[in-house]
């Protein structure tokens, strides 16, 4: 699907905010922890790509992919 830079930029960002919050509530993390986990991960590179996809998929798929990081 191609979308527009600033589109993409959008997506990118709202799928930021619900994974950092999906950290802070399912792992009990604060905001800090959760933003240095989340900024220094390679699912957030991966989201980053356009080529993956990534940023069209739900934050919950998203989220999964960080879980299993984690793991």
């Amino acid at each position: 699907m191609n979308v527009s830079e600033k589109d993409f930029k959008f997506m990118v960002e709202n799928q930021t905010t619900n994974v950092i919050a999906m950290l802070v509530d399912e792992k009990h993390l604060t905001m800090h922890e959760a933003m240095n986990i989340w900024f220094n991960s390679e699912t957030r590179k991966r989201l980053n790509n356009p080529k993956t996809g990534l940023y069209f998929q739900s934050p919950n798929y998203v989220f999964s992919f960080l879980k299993e990081e984690l793991d």
